[in-house]
């Protein structure tokens, strides 16, 4: 089992790595831009915890997301003091990307009774958790 965990944590990551590198970004600055696209837009602040990172960093994953064109700095409607990171219209579709993989993830899914979902989704939520619990911890003895 534990080599299966490695396994899919390789290919997860460098699966990744190679969406980022189409877009001409590194996977950081990627899965800040899904975190940017998902969650609407947001303080830099709210990104730092999310990536795992600090405060000069998400401000050079910002930047290097702006000259690419994939986000802007707005001001916060709310609070003008303040700036959200938002997606911009004319970002690249990462919808087909993603395509085939959802297809063949559909496939793979569409194999399971509700009972065997229901325990799949309980792994995973749980690996989740036990995942960012353990990024954190290394976060914060760095």
């Amino acid at each position: 089992m534990s080599d299966l965990g490695w396994e899919l944590s390789t290919a997860s990551v460098l699966f990744h790595e190679a969406v980022a590198r189409r877009l001409g970004l590194t996977a950081v600055e990627h899965k800040a831009l899904g975190m940017i696209v998902r969650g609407g837009p947001l303080p830099a602040g709210a990104l730092a915890p999310q990536l795992s990172v600090g405060a000069s960093a998400v401000t050079g994953i910002v930047d290097r997301l702006v000259r690419a064109g994939y986000v802007e700095r707005r001001p916060d409607p709310e609070d003008r003091r303040r700036v959200l990171i938002a997606a911009t219209a004319d970002r690249p579709d990462l919808s087909a990307i993603f395509a085939d993989l959802t297809r063949e993830m559909g496939t793979v899914v569409a194999r399971y009774d509700a009972e065997q979902l229901a325990t799949i989704t309980d792994y995973l939520e749980q690996t989740i958790a036990v995942l960012r619990k353990q990024t954190a911890k290394l976060s914060d003895a760095a």
